[in-house]
């Protein structure tokens, strides 16, 4: 059976400010936690007027405060763009003031554009030393060693859970590779799902951390109380798909009644396939199309984004789906 999680993405909606989107997210964290979510996680874009967590550690924190059980944590935090040591500290703080509540899931993506990117500071070939990365940022949260010259505090010995996040291949050799658990970010990235969580079941290596394989799969979830209005408000996020291809981000725009007036046919087709992970309906159509997703990728866990304009109505998709069955 598959547990739910959340993916909020700190959407700031048109005519809304920042400081507005993260009080959602509290707010829904709250709720969340409420109706049993296992945990909430957030993740880290650069440059995009739209998405509010870009500082994504000050976010958790901002979350976890305000939270008592649920799990915090990053989906993801993109390695390439940070020193190991920066990470290790950061979360080693989130995970001694939040004890057994954070988890970390790494990217290996920048998260952004090439320009942001060196606005950053950083070079494109970050990237090609994330495995090592990752390796570093173990060795912090493990326990001191004799020798060791260099150490996080507080982090040092935590063992924060890590997870490797990807919608290729390459995550899910990493994951394997290095017995961790895998998420696939299959809501906007599907092609890969199905051959990547092959490949990392297939050479899963158990670890200190995990002992079989764990895998994670993103979805997007749109619910209401009729099938109609759950297609209405599926549009913000249509219209957000198409505005990406046209290279035209922005904030998430409030939902139409023609969605077919807004796209062009190629939009369409291009934007439909990165969408094909995600159930739009009343909660009888959530649960069935939703079961049916689990059962095809076995998944141990579904984390599930919703990009809906109206907070309320956001907040009333994520208690049906709590109320269609947290186990599916």
């Amino acid at each position: 059976m598959a547990s739910l999680s959340v993916l909020d993405l700190a959407f700031v909606p048109q005519g809304a400010t920042p400081a507005d989107a993260l009080r959602n997210s509290l707010d829904l964290a709250q709720h969340c936690e409420r109706w049993g979510y296992e945990r909430f996680w957030l993740a880290e874009h650069h440059n995009m007027v739209g998405i509010a967590s870009a500082a994504t550690s000050v976010v958790i924190g901002y979350i976890a405060g305000g939270t008592s059980t649920i799990r915090v944590g990053a989906g993801g935090i993109m390695l390439p763009n940070h020193a190991p040591l920066i990470v290790a500290e950061q979360f080693g703080t989130l995970a001694t003031l939040y004890p057994n509540r954070i988890d970390l899931g790494l990217g290996r993506a920048p998260g952004t554009d090439q320009l942001t990117l060196r606005a950053l500071r950083r070079s494109p070939a970050s990237a090609d030393s994330f495995p090592q990365d990752v390796l570093e940022l173990q060795r912090y949260f493990a326990p001191l060693e004799p020798d060791q010259a260099v150490q996080a505090v507080p982090g040092t010995g935590l063992e924060v859970p890590l997870w490797i996040l990807g919608s290729s291949l390459y995550g899910a050799e990493l994951a394997a590779m290095l017995g961790l658990p895998y998420a696939f970010a299959s809501h906007f990235a599907p092609d890969a799902l199905y051959q990547a969580l092959d490949v990392y079941r297939s050479n899963f290596r158990p670890s200190k951390q995990l002992d079989r394989p764990r895998v994670m799969v993103a979805a997007n979830v749109v619910a209401s109380d009729t099938d109609e209005e759950a297609r209405r408000l599926f549009t913000s996020m249509q219209q957000s798909f198409a505005n990406l291809l046209r290279n035209a981000r922005g904030q998430l725009p409030p939902p139409i009644d023609d969605i077919e007036s807004y796209w062009s046919p190629l939009e369409k087709a291009q934007a439909s396939r990165m969408l094909a992970c995600s159930f739009v309906g009343s909660p009888d159509t959530i649960r069935s199309a939703l079961r049916a997703f689990v059962r095809e990728t076995e998944a141990d866990e579904v984390i599930v984004a919703a990009a809906i304009y109206d907070h309320a109505a956001r907040l009333r998709s994520y208690e049906l789906l709590a109320e269609a069955g947290l186990t599916l």
